[in-house]
């Protein structure tokens, strides 16, 4: 016979109140992760919002200034912008007015306490006190009164053009896209302004002081094709630069694996410990100082052809990076950058910034507002340091870029005066230099035209390369609507366009133009070759047999 304990049966009180507890318990932790769903959801649309109001490449901000040229220089009248960003994890909590003094020292803490005030620097485009906590997701923006640093005013030619790809020659000191103090001075602007040719897909890119073939796509197919091809290495590519010294006969391969000492200032190194990569070069001419070399870069590293010339102590002639004794006393050669670590070599590149100003933080410049003083800041937040202009060594070289890069870029103008109590910075930079593909009529004059209006296109390069014989005496009358159907506007300077502004610290400072040699540097992407298309470009002009520099180039 069996017993059973009836006090098991029947539920005392005590075990029917943890019963309902436990239920309680699990039903409030439902809700409160329902509750933080909806709150993850509500800011993710909020976020969605915020960036769509963000500014963007639109015709209101094609059309929001225009440029004039001077002194053989493109340059954009001043105008107003707002530079964004979303508050980091480690403001939320703290004032708006306490960040920024911290973060930003560019301006005194009274300045965007002033900015606060007025309006001009929101949170979420909404006005408000200074004593303001930030929190999570705020959309901080700041309008400031932009000033660009002046490029060439060589026009950028068209090399080829249908309903799928726009290849052009880039002249050199234009960035691709907007980066640093660079936005409308960029291919990507100018190409939209002048060229109607909007919309277009960044499927690599070239350094600011590099230049040669770009290719840019119409349609997303066309882009992704292109970019496979970079990718899985279909593409061949040839650039031409002129190096110090006379280079040594025959082909000659570096395969030394190169190593990025810092993403953050763009910089590389040859090392053990680096990614293999091989470019082979060969010897075109020697006017007896210097030698022009025909490069073939077999890979995509980052600065490869530059690091690889500089350790094999042949750099290109006015590299301001990798021909510069902060290497040490070879310069780099055989990989000696004078016993110093890779800490070391970064401090000394930052260190001399502010004498040489070429020298930048790697960030966007449609992010940045100020300048961060934190030395290990994300990039947003370096982003956030626009009124900064900051230069930049960065050069990305990877075998495909992103659509929307904005990396780093500039070379900025000297200050030749300044008012002693004004905070002037430094400017920004951005290069790239091995990605290239193009293609074109390698038989039409006319694929070589210039785009400015009434200009006049003079090459008297007379040589062969590789069994290419490079046009001489070319003479070519061309406009703006002859290649695109889209007239150029007028580039007459006019003194209503120029604005100033009082709270501005730029309009305070006279800037010395840049002189021509310092707007290019003797690397060119020259020829582009893939699966069934071809494109090249004209020599620039330092590829002469028999150029020899002066103080003019």
């Amino acid at each position: 016979m069996k017993y059973y304990n009836l006090r098991n049966l029947i539920p005392t009180p005590v075990v029917a109140d943890k019963e309902k507890l436990k239920i309680q318990n699990a039903e409030k932790r439902k809700a409160e992760d329902s509750d933080q769903l909806k709150d993850l959801k509500k800011a993710k649309l909020e976020t969605k919002a915020l960036k769509a109001k963000r500014p963007g490449f639109t015709d209101e901000r094609y059309h929001e200034t225009s440029y004039y040229i001077e002194n053989g220089l493109r340059k954009v009248y001043p105008y107003y912008f707002t530079f964004t960003t979303f508050t980091k994890g480690r403001w939320v909590g703290e004032k708006i007015l306490d960040v920024f003094s911290r973060e930003f020292r560019a301006h005194p803490a009274e300045e965007y306490e002033r900015c606060i005030k007025s309006g001009t620097l929101t949170v979420n485009y909404e006005k408000v006190p200074v004593d303001y906590r930030l929190k999570h997701n705020d959309l901080l923006a700041n309008i400031v009164h932009r000033h660009e640093v002046p490029v060439t005013s060589q026009p950028i030619t068209i090399v080829h053009m249908d309903d799928d790809i726009v290849v052009v020659n880039k002249p050199a000191s234009i960035p691709v896209h907007p980066c640093g103090r660079y936005r409308h001075n960029t291919v990507v602007f100018i190409l939209a302004k002048e060229y109607n040719l909007k919309n277009l897909r960044t499927i690599h890119r070239l350094d600011r002081l590099t230049s040669g073939l770009l290719l840019f796509g119409r349609s997303p197919k066309k882009a992704r094709q292109m970019e496979h091809q970079i990718r899985n290495r279909q593409v061949q590519k040839e650039y031409i630069c002129r190096v110090e010294g006379n280079f040594p006969e025959g082909v000659i391969e570096c395969t030394e694996p190169i190593e990025v000492v810092s993403y953050k200032i763009g910089v590389c190194k040859v090392s053990p410990k680096g990614k293999d990569c091989t470019t082979k070069f060969q010897k075109i001419s020697y006017n007896g100082q210097t030698s022009v070399v025909l490069c073939k870069p077999l890979t995509g590293r980052m600065h490869q052809i530059r690091v690889h010339l500089q350790y094999l102590g042949y750099p290109v002639v006015n590299d301001p990076l990798y021909n510069h004794d902060v290497f040490g006393p070879l310069k780099g050669r055989g990989g000696d950058i004078g016993g110093k670590t890779d800490d070391e070599l970064v401090r000394d590149l930052i260190n001399i910034h502010n004498a040489e100003n070429w020298l930048g933080i790697d960030g966007d410049s449609d992010m940045s507002m100020f300048k961060s003083v934190k030395s290990d800041c994300d990039a947003d937040t370096l982003r956030l340091a626009s009124a900064t202009k900051v230069n930049s060594l960065s050069d990305n070289d990877s075998e495909a870029a992103s659509r929307e890069a904005s990396p780093v870029c500039t070379d900025s103008p000297r200050i030749v005066e300044s008012s002693p109590n004004e905070n002037v910075n430094e400017t920004q930079e951005v290069h790239s230099e091995n990605l290239c593909v193009n293609s074109a009529d390698l038989n039409s004059v006319a694929s070589m035209t210039a785009i400015e209006k009434e200009d006049t296109v003079n090459c008297n390069s007379d040589s062969t390369i590789n069994g290419k014989r490079q046009s001489a005496n070319l003479h070519v009358k061309v406009t703006v609507a002859t290649q695109t159907g889209h007239e150029s506007p007028d580039m007459a300077f006019n003194a209503e366009k120029m604005t100033t502004d009082k709270h501005c610290y730029e309009c305070k400072v006279r800037y010395r133009d840049p002189k021509p040699k310092d707007l290019v540097m003797y690397l060119h992407a020259w020829t582009y070759k893939g699966p069934a298309w071809e494109y090249e470009t004209e020599l620039p002009s330092w590829a002469k047999s028999d150029w020899i520099e002066n103080d003019h180039d």
